[in-house]
């Protein structure tokens, strides 16, 4: 029998910027009352204008140890990198 409310992760978009941000984590009952409660939590100064509330249980990530088996593909994709390109001298700094 669970005794404790799930654990939400609480995004919010500040007033100034245009992408939502990581600010805390934070247990309630669903997702309304996450929305309510991180709202009273996390924007008192009115700083935010858009909340997401996500239940951690739902976010499946990566793990720092992977992090060369994961990035290590990229290496081999020079053609992403700027540097890939030649760039005319007509065009200037980009």
């Amino acid at each position: 029998m669970k005794t404790e409310w799930p654990l939400w992760e609480i995004f919010i978009r500040g007033q100034h910027g245009l992408s939502h941000r990581h600010v805390g984590s934070l247990h309630a009952a669903d997702a309304e009352m996450a929305i309510k409660n991180a709202r009273d939590v996390y924007t008192r100064r009115n700083e935010g204008v858009s909340i997401w509330v996500v239940e951690a249980e739902a976010i499946t990530a990566s793990s720092p140890s992977d992090k060369g088996p994961m990035y290590d593909p990229s290496e081999s994709k020079v053609y992403r990198h700027p540097s890939f390109f030649d760039i005319p001298d007509d065009v200037g700094a980009m």
